[in-house]
Order: structure tokens, then sequence, then C-alpha cells
């Protein structure tokens, strides 16, 4: 038994860090250590021995746990020290589980109701060709779109930060035959003054559907079912004559407002109705920049900010909040 102590007591001595204590304690006072072999062969002594030998047994146990204990601590507080005031032996904190951005929600939600209504989802570049971006949209050289107050221009080329997705329109109409059914989602730039309702980036989804007899008709369809899908409930929408170079003719989309459900009220300055996205017949100018003959095919296109829609559905009142990253606005999606 002295022999035993003698032995423990070296080894604990020895051991430079905890890995080296543990292993004396697994040798000496484990399960299947030193000391339990001793207590576990008890039952075959004599009943002095028995008693003398247990007693010396279950002194040595509490004398090695002692000095195991000590060493511990030495180890512990050494390791505080060298970590300041931080102590490595309170549990970790738990990694607090993210989230999708309130946008990124939304455009989900977009793509999917227009996958199950047919519709393919095409993404294209955010840096542009001036032929991609304005020429082959019917928008000529003088178009007001074209000022350095509308577009980055990219110093030292003809490249830009492109205005509205479609440009994917062209790209995909230059490498697919028609029937095309298909939205471009994606991030858009415009050099303009940031308000409640302005950003220079936001996101847009536009969308081109082309075939033999596609009119006017069948996009209030599309369009309608999709308002009524998004936001959960029957939403009626209008066309208005307007223009826009790239299709002829062209109208702007009206929803009905959801605040007032279309009696009339503030948001929607008392007119029962909200804009929310320009329309229209493709340009047949557009068709041939594509590849595609206007003789043959016709359809329509259309534009709307994802961001505008993620602020009708959440009832957000400044499109700055989506950038912010400020966690007391994002933690409540």
């Amino acid at each position: 038994m002295n022999s035993l102590k003698t032995q423990a007591i070296e080894e604990i001595n020895k051991s430079s860090e905890l890995k080296d204590l543990n292993e004396a304690y697994r040798k000496y006072l484990g399960r299947e250590g030193e000391i339990g072999k001793i207590l576990k062969s008890l039952k075959d002594m004599a009943e002095e021995e028995r008693r003398n030998i247990g007693k010396e047994a279950n002194e040595l146990k509490a004398f090695l746990e002692k000095q195991i204990n000590d060493k511990k601590s030495v180890f512990l507080n050494s390791a505080k020290k060298k970590a300041g005031s931080f102590d490595i032996s309170i549990p970790g904190r738990k990694a607090r589980t993210g989230h999708l951005h309130p946008l990124t929600l939304v455009k989900r939600q977009i793509e999917q109701i227009f996958q199950e209504m047919g519709f393919s989802i095409v993404l294209g570049p955010e840096m542009e060709t001036e032929w991609y971006n304005f020429d082959a949209l019917n928008i000529p050289k003088d178009h007001p779109a074209r000022d350095m107050w509308d577009t980055f221009w990219l110093k030292n080329s003809k490249n830009l930060l492109r205005t509205h997705t479609s440009p994917v329109q062209i790209r995909y109409m230059e490498r697919n035959n028609p029937p095309i059914k298909i939205i471009a989602p994606g991030r858009i730039f415009r050099h303009e003054a940031t308000d409640a309702s302005h950003e220079i980036n936001f996101y847009q989804v536009e969308g081109l559907m082309i075939d033999k007899e596609i009119s006017a008709s069948n996009f209030k369809a599309i369009i309608q079912e999709f308002f009524s899908r998004f936001f959960g409930k029957v939403v009626e929408a209008r066309l208005r004559p307007s223009f826009f170079p790239f299709t002829e003719p062209s109208f702007e989309v009206d929803m009905s407002c959801l605040v007032c459900e279309g009696t009339g009220c503030s948001t929607c300055s008392g007119t029962g109705w909200i804009e929310v996205m320009g329309a229209g017949m493709v340009h047949p100018n557009v068709l041939k920049a594509g590849g595609i003959a206007p003789k043959d095919w016709q359809g329509f296109a259309f534009g709307m900010g994802m961001d505008r829609l993620a602020m009708m559905k959440y009832k957000i009142n400044d499109v700055r909040l989506f950038y912010s990253g400020d966690l007391r606005f994002l933690n409540q999606f």
C-alpha cells in the first residue's frame, strides 16, 4: 500500500496538464484502477485482515482524490490567469440560429407562385452592356434613362450596372425559340435620390410570355392570380394606358388597395387603387432584337419591384429599413 501511494504521488506531481492528471485518476481511482482492485479483493480475506486493509485502502483513496483535486485547481487557476477574466469552466453560449431576410422570403414566394403557373426562372449578369440594357429594348441614345442621373456607367467603359432585369429577356430570346414563359428576378441599380420609397439598389422581377395568340387579357388574368396568391386574398387588378419604349401598347397596372379593401383611404389617396407595375405588349423592335419574328409571335412583358411588394405585404413604410441591417427590424420576420 505504501509503495502504491508513493508511485501515485509521483505520477500526480509529474502531471503537466489535465490530460496527464485524468490518466492518473483512471489508473488509481477509476472503476478498474489499483485502489478498486484492492477493494474488490477484500471478500477473499480473513475478517481482521479485511478490516485493516480496507481501512488503509479507503484512506489512500481519499488522500489521492485530494491530491488530484488540488493539482487540478492549480491547472484551472493558471488557465484563468492566461485567459484574463474569462472562466473556461463556464458552459459555452448556444449559437443563435439565423433566418431569411424579408426580401429573400418575398423573392422565394414570387418564384414559387410563377413556377406553379408554368413560368421558368431565368437569371442574368448585374453588369450589362449598352446593347442589352438599352438598344435591344428600343431605348434610343437620346432617351432620358441614359442620363447619369438614372444610370451608373462604369468608368472608361460602355458597360453599366443594369437599370432593370429586362436585358435577361433579350438574352433568353437570343438562345431560345418561342413559346417563352419566364420571369427574371434580380438586383438592379439606379442613380436617384434615396428616400422612404426609393433606393439606389433594389430588387425587381420582370416577366415575359410569348406565343402565337397572347393578348393583354392573358396578362391581366395571370397577374391578378399572382396578386391573390401573393397576398392571400382576392385582389382586383386594372390596366391604365401608359408609355414605355419597349412595349406597345403599354399600361400601368393598379391593384385594389388592401388597406381599405377598395373603398378609399389615405394610403391610396381615396381612389381605392395602388399602382404596382408597368407592363405592355412586347414592341416588335424588341422581338427583332431577340431574334424573333413579330409577324409570327407576340406576347406581353411586365416589371415590378420586389421591395414595393414586400412593403405592401408586411405594411412597411420605409424601403431603407430592408438595407439598414437593424436586427430590431429584421428579427420580426
